[in-house]
């Protein structure tokens, strides 16, 4: 297959990022912008595969049930963080191409982690973020790894930053629960935007899975159980948080508009509001027209109020429903988790 390679120079990319979070600019050169920015989304795939595949032989020899996916960041997410941090600049976000391995328990992701550490691979390690040992103050635990992709054999992805996720499955848990419920409530609450109740509800959460993975709480909140348990008990029946979540996911209508048996990437597209959740399959062949419509189905949702595209690659469909449970908008093992904190 042909992969997509970057056709913009890093200054054109980072002109168009800028063009997305500016007023009154013409439909003609918005339309310009968000074609380069898809270009550059997609010339991550090439590099984000490589990384993905050793990304699951390493996790496998750790974990045999070990979750792993990639995915490509979304456009909002993109025009989100641009808005967030008026410096970013597109060229140096180092999540555009990301995968995530999600493991049994904290001491799988520990042992994950090292491997990296021991390991001598030819691309650049500039990072390691640990938010399990210092959680953020959203409540956001997990290991974040950035590196710089580098070939000696063609330099046409050099440069690109790839970011690898490491969570536990109740950390996994909490940061899909959070995303379900920020799309309902049309609100950012994972970048800590949006109802001062849901965020403190998640944070204190965070905290209860903390205790329970004997690892760091959040910030800002109690390190006895029993005063963990009691907020969070007093939090979850002011939002009535069991009833709402389990709502959710009652409602969703899954309409799977598969076209291949064999797909090995995946377009979901979640509209709340019209309770359905369309996916469309692609082989690797197809991956140049995959990104094509994933900006296509962007575009179309971008009125439709809390709706959300992504394209991600997973073993199965099955896999996707596990690896990506907010935009079927489920929810049980969170409130699984839930229950286990307060009860």
């Amino acid at each position: 297959m042909t992969w997509t390679v970057p056709e913009h120079s890093k200054s054109e990319v980072d002109r168009a990022g800028k063009l997305l979070t500016t007023e009154g600019v013409y439909e003609a050169d918005l339309q310009n912008a968000l074609t380069i920015i898809n270009n550059w989304r997609a010339s991550h795939s090439f590099p984000l595969n490589t990384f993905q595949v050793s990304l699951r032989t390493k996790a496998r020899r750790i974990d045999d049930q070990v979750l792993v996916a990639q995915r490509i960041k979304r456009l909002s997410s993109i025009e989100l963080k641009l808005s967030r941090f008026p410096t970013m600049k597109v060229s140096q976000m180092q999540d555009i191409g990301g995968c995530r391995a999600v493991l049994k328990n904290i001491a799988h992701v520990r042992e994950l982690e090292q491997s990296y550490r021991k390991s001598s691979i030819k691309h650049k390690a500039l990072r390691t973020d640990d938010y399990i040992s210092a959680p953020k103050a959203s409540g956001y635990r997990g290991i974040h790894l950035i590196y710089r992709y580098f070939s000696d054999r063609s330099d046409s992805y050099n440069g690109l930053l790839i970011e690898i996720q490491m969570r536990s499955i109740l950390q996994h848990a909490w940061a899909t629960a959070v995303e379900t419920v920020g799309t309902f409530l049309k609100q950012s609450l994972k970048s800590s935007q949006g109802h001062d109740e849901w965020l403190r509800f998640f944070v204190v959460m965070s905290s209860a899975i903390a205790l329970r993975e004997k690892s760091t709480t959040v910030p800002g909140t109690s390190t006895t159980p029993s005063e963990v348990k009691a907020e969070l008990r007093k939090l979850s029946t002011s939002l009535d948080v069991r009833r709402r979540l389990q709502a959710y996911g009652d409602t969703l209508k899954a309409l799977e508009e598969t076209t291949t048996v064999d797909g090995q990437y995946f377009l979901m597209a979640l509209d709340p509001q019209a309770d359905t959740v369309t996916i469309r399959s692609y082989r690797r062949a197809d991956l140049d027209r995959a990104a094509k419509d994933y900006l296509t189905v962007e575009k179309s949702l971008d009125e439709a109020a809390g709706a959300e595209a992504v394209l991600v690659s997973v073993d199965s469909i099955a896999a996707l429903k596990k690896a990506y449970p907010n935009y079927f908008l489920d929810t049980r093992a969170f409130l699984a988790a839930l229950e286990q904190a307060i009860k």
